[in-house]
């Protein structure tokens, strides 16, 4: 027999599954928008990034790639992601020239572009980072920066900064688009 207390308790459990299955990260309590957002933040070419968590699909070792002939340099490969082939880009070689040196801390950021899954390799991810638009600004990057045309506003909380990379001007860039070698 269930007593009175349990029965409270199983109730307001359901309770909280109802509101968790309506619940909206960025959301306020009133359905107003937040100015809150999430990001993953990462290492890469020496810069500290973020791109928004809804972006990456996955955060994956680095993987074993099948080299792809007549690809350009800084496409490293196909990689074999649990049965599906995900294209392994070498973002820093891509941006720089310079291929990244893979260590244990090198990741992929699994994400897709309008054609096709794509692994990103970066050189170290930190985590996870909620953003408040009030702590953005211009990006502060040096014209000579690979990232300038990526990096539309940066975030700054006490010492730290965290620019903000955009996927979507990544995969506008024509030289990204056609990996094919010439």
């Amino acid at each position: 027999m269930i007593g009175k207390s349990s029965r409270a308790a199983f109730a307001k459990l359901q309770e909280y599954a109802r509101k968790s299955e309506v619940f909206k990260p960025g959301k306020g309590g009133s359905g107003n928008h937040s100015e809150e957002w999430s990001g993953v933040i990462f290492r890469l070419c020496d810069e500290h990034l973020t791109c928004n968590i809804e972006r990456i699909q996955e955060i994956l070792p680095v993987p074993a790639t099948t080299p792809v002939p007549g690809a350009k340099p800084w496409i490293l490969g196909l990689a074999n992601v649990r049965g599906s082939l995900m294209t392994v880009i070498d973002l820093c070689w891509f941006l720089t020239g310079k291929r990244s040196q893979i260590s244990a801390r090198s990741r992929l950021l699994a994400t897709g572009s309008p054609k096709a899954p794509l692994g990103l390799l970066i050189d170290d991810v930190y985590g996870q980072r909620h953003f408040l638009e009030s702590d953005s600004g211009a990006s502060m990057l040096s014209a000579e920066s690979p990232l300038q045309n990526l990096v539309p506003k940066q975030y700054t909380a006490g010492t730290e900064c965290w620019h903000e990379f955009d996927l979507n001007q990544l995969f506008n860039l024509t030289e990204f688009d056609n990996g094919a070698a010439t």
